[in-house]
């Protein structure tokens, strides 16, 4: 994929840069902010605003943890929490269950049980009966 680019992001300064990613390079890139090194992300990160505090601690929990943002062959990346409450409740069920962080912050749903739509095209939930169409009712 020579037209792919990546997300580079530097956490203190909350800035994303668009590069090409060379992965036979031994250097590391730096922010032309703070100097600080960028971390790849993926291509396929959805970069909050500057301003959104809690969605960069969120963002930095993730990236933390070992996960990235690249493209999967039709789903995207899969889940990753976007809240601050997110993160929290999945690292809280990581220490509980004995998951690694990365992997409960990767669930879409944390009990297991949850079959509505996952990302992508997936299962659907039954509807119940109070949110089903009157029956003889017609559009």
């Amino acid at each position: 994929m020579a037209g792919s680019t990546s997300h580079f992001i530097c956490l203190p300064c909350r800035a994303s840069f668009k590069k090409a990613p060379d992965y036979l390079r031994a250097r590391t890139d730096l922010c032309p902010r703070c100097g600080g090194p960028l971390l790849n992300a993926g291509s396929a990160l959805a970069v909050p605003r500057r301003r959104d505090v809690a969605g960069w601690r969120a963002l930095s929990a993730v990236l933390g943890a070992g996960l990235r943002f690249r493209q999967g062959c039709c789903g995207g990346p899969g889940y990753r929490p976007r809240t601050l409450r997110e993160v929290k409740e999945r690292l809280a069920h990581a220490e509980r269950t004995g998951l690694s962080p990365a992997e409960a912050l990767a669930r879409y749903d944390l009990s297991g049980s949850d079959v509505r739509r996952r990302a992508g095209r997936g299962d659907y939930a039954p509807r119940s009966a109070e949110t089903r169409p009157a029956r003889g009712r017609g559009r």
